[in-house]
């Protein structure tokens, strides 16, 4: 009966001497939930794009970020949405806020 009187105790008292825990919140409404490219919504590149094929349908990038990571993901920024590439292929564009 000891051990359960105690454990009620810590995890009770434990959140009360442990500091708020904070994070940040990554704001993606990611491509699933931006409006698709066409009539109602900002045109952006496909998945699975070439860079070139980026390049000579929306023009040079207003930044191009450098790549990062494992494999190497890179962001092309424009005025109204971003490009994520993996290697050079697109793997996802979404609006920017």
């Amino acid at each position: 009966m000891k051990y359960p009187t105690l454990l009620l105790i810590f995890t009770v008292l434990l959140p009360l001497t442990l500091p708020e825990a904070t994070a940040d919140t990554l704001l993606m409404e990611s491509a699933e939930n931006a409006p698709a490219s066409g009539n109602n919504g900002v045109r952006r590149p496909g998945r699975g794009e070439s860079m070139e094929s980026v390049r000579r349908a929306f023009g040079e990038p207003d930044s191009i970020l450098p790549a990062v990571g494992d494999p190497p993901i890179t962001r092309w920024v424009y005025q109204r949405f971003t490009v994520y590439f993996e290697y050079h292929l697109v793997i996802t564009s979404v609006i920017n806020r």
